[in-house]
């Protein structure tokens, strides 16, 4: 049996895992043959083409490790994958990325149509919010609160806001400073949003709460650091996405302002930051130590 506490087997867990989510997502997704089926199918041609389920597995590991079960996440977990694959099918429209990959297969929009892509997507950030309502509040944290966090980190001021500066950027010159601000709000948001909401149902001390959002914020931007030098060192094979998109588009990422070796120094210097973050937390930190190793040294 694998063990938090002693992991011997940190891809069996990662694996675990994707597939306590998957079965959650399963059970509160309408089945492809319910009316309209078309957008049913839609819906579920992305969210199971196969992703890593990196952000509900965050949601799912911090609230077992704060609290002994993951169980009481499973909602939050769900709700943050919806609202992920959601926004993957918005950037990859023709007025967006303009990309024809994701996950190893055609984007949704080449296969069910444009309009289709962006209702279905539309559909997932409303599925999202509707299966976080069925959650349980904890004495700290009631799932008004919560819901609030989950809105705020995909909206204007987060993920939303995100994509614009990232669509505002192409082909100029951008600061380190301006780029840092891009991917904490494309990007890392929803990495911060998943271990909140893990920690917040496990009812959280105020402590445990603070030291976890600073280690999901260096953790959230040293993923998107090593997403863009993965660009630019993979093939569509390995990533399942178009390989080499950002440089074609012109697109303000950390190998184009600094160069690819500081690129892999930062990554590694946020992980630091971010590792530094659950010293407090003494041996319970294990795990998310082992989640942010495998996230800087992921080939895909």
């Amino acid at each position: 049996m694998f063990s938090l506490s002693n992991p011997s087997d940190w891809e069996g867990y990662l694996r675990s895992q994707k597939e306590v989510v998957e079965k959650a997502l399963d059970e509160r997704i309408p089945r492809a043959d319910r009316q309209p089926k078309r957008l049913h199918e839609a819906i579920r041609y992305s969210l199971f083409a196969g992703g890593k389920r990196l952000r509900p597995i965050l949601c799912l590991t911090t609230c077992q490790t704060l609290c002994g079960h993951w169980e009481p996440a499973i909602p939050w977990a769900c709700a943050i994958e919806c609202i992920h694959t959601y926004s993957l099918i918005h950037d990859d429209l023709p007025c967006m990325d303009n990309d024809d990959w994701r996950r190893g297969r055609p984007t949704l929009h080449r296969v069910f149509g444009e309009a289709i892509a962006i209702l279905a997507g539309d559909a997932l950030q409303a599925l999202a919010f509707e299966i976080a309502s069925s959650a349980k509040g904890t004495p700290r944290y009631p799932v008004p609160l919560l819901l609030g966090e989950l809105a705020r980190a995909a909206g204007s001021r987060a993920l939303v806001g995100g994509q614009v500066g990232d669509l505002e950027s192409e082909g100029k010159e951008v600061s380190l400073t301006q780029l840092r601000l891009i991917h904490r709000r494309k990007t890392a948001a929803l990495i911060v949003v998943s271990v909140r909401l893990g920690a917040m149902a496990a009812d959280a001390e105020t402590w445990e709460l603070k030291q976890l959002t600073r280690f999901a914020r260096f953790l959230g931007v040293a993923f998107q650091i090593r997403d863009d030098v993965l660009d630019v060192t993979q093939t569509q094979e390995k990533l399942g996405k178009t390989a080499g998109k950002d440089l074609q588009s012109q697109k303000a990422t950390y190998p184009r302002i600094v160069g690819l070796a500081e690129a892999n120094r930062l990554a590694a210097l946020y992980t630091h930051r971010a590792l530094e973050a659950l010293r407090p937390f003494g041996e319970r930190a294990s795990p998310w130590i082992q989640l942010a190793h495998h996230l800087l040294e992921r080939d895909r």
